[in-house]
């Protein structure tokens, strides 16, 4: 999974990815010191790994990944090529979801490039740059298609879906704004819009709201607003407490957290936004070979999430071998779970679930 971290220059953009990766992206107190994209890649936190790699002691220990993407900050005009936009418009496109960092906090001595501090109008800001990019291509491609209908008449459809998505665009919206059902999503095809990729608002806020959600700030309240109107989500963090976290081993980490009554980090929190937002699932392996976690999507069958471990799993299905990890942490072992005939044989239609440990059989 890979999240592109965007916002205006001087949000905290750069401050929270270096707190989320540990990367050490420039963070300083001027637009654009990040050129070009930073990327880190963070393991994502799942306590599941730790009870099975104590009870396997096992030589490898592998986590699922997130990449974090830094994207250079972005002025008015970015659509037009102002600033670094088009550099920031194609970074984008890479992502698979955006985490839209934007400034609900005051403070004099961090420059704001419109003066003050005001979320929806940052957050516009933005938008209507990834709108008027959209426009653009969807101009290009309503002519195309129109062009292919002389000899097509079957592409009034896609035409008809593709002046609606416009129209709305045209209305100042986003296209994830929309309710399009699978069918329509095949019409639009590899038609790369921006503004429907799903996106997570990072209200970046003061220390004193870093341990709860703050809704006496009427700021970050406004950004709540409008990102329950677009149905994306949104989570509050205090970048600058999460850089110092980030400074600290596991131990300093958890006595920093409940001095702060902070029950878990920024991090884990938005890993746990982002796997909801993409509809997105782990499942397990576990041996004295490996302990290691799987990132799938939400109703994958078994068949295929066998192939994201391999591509010869998939081909040569035969049955998965499944266990709760409830269940198995709670016998203690496989060979007691197979005793008690609750390790369970299942075939090509199985749906995995969030923590099934599973093993496949297979032949090629």
């Amino acid at each position: 999974m890979k999240l592109g971290i965007i916002g205006l220059p001087n949000v905290g953009k750069s401050t929270l990815f270096n707190a989320l990766t540990n990367a050490g992206a420039e963070s300083a107190n001027y637009p654009f010191c990040t050129i070009e994209p930073n990327v880190g890649v963070v393991a994502v936190p799942d306590s599941r790994l730790d009870v099975l790699a104590e009870m396997y002691k096992p030589e490898k220990y592998t986590p699922a990944i997130i990449e974090f993407v830094d994207i250079a900050g972005l002025v008015k005009g970015a659509s037009k090529g102002e600033g670094l936009g088009n550099k920031f418009l194609d970074n984008i496109r890479q992502v698979d979801a955006i985490v839209h960092v934007v400034r609900c906090f005051e403070d004099d001595n961090i420059i704001h490039v419109d003066g003050n501090i005001n979320p929806i109008r940052d957050l516009e800001t933005i938008n209507l740059e990834l709108i008027f990019s959209d426009m653009e291509i969807l101009e290009r491609r309503i002519d195309r298609v129109k062009k292919a209908m002389k000899g097509d008449k079957t592409l009034a459809a896609t035409v008809e879906l593709l002046e609606r998505i416009y129209a709305t665009l045209e209305e100042g919206k986003c296209a994830r704004t929309m309710e399009l059902d699978a069918d329509e999503l095949e019409l639009l095809g590899d038609t790369q819009l921006l503004t429907m990729k799903p996106v997570i608002y990072v209200a970046n806020v003061c220390e004193d709201e870093a341990n709860h959600e703050p809704t006496e700030n009427a700021l970050y309240c406004e950004l709540k607003e409008f990102a329950q109107s677009e149905n994306s989500e949104i989570i509050s963090i205090c970048a600058q407490i999460e850089a110092e976290i980030s400074e600290l081993d596991a131990e300093e980490k958890k006595m920093f957290l409940e001095d702060m009554g902070i029950s878990e980090s920024g991090l884990d929190r938005l890993i746990k936004a982002s796997y909801s937002l993409l509809g997105l699932i782990s499942y397990l392996t576990a041996g004295p070979k490996e302990v290691r976690a799987w990132t799938i999507t939400k109703g994958m069958r078994a068949p295929q999430a066998a192939g994201k471990i391999h591509s010869d799993f998939e081909r040569g299905f035969i049955r998965a071998e499944v266990v709760d990890f409830d269940v198995l942490t709670k016998l203690g072992s496989m060979a007691a779970v197979k005793d008690a005939g609750l390790l369970r044989s299942e075939g090509k239609d199985y749906v995995v679930k969030d923590g099934d440990i599973v093993l496949f059989r297979f032949n090629v």
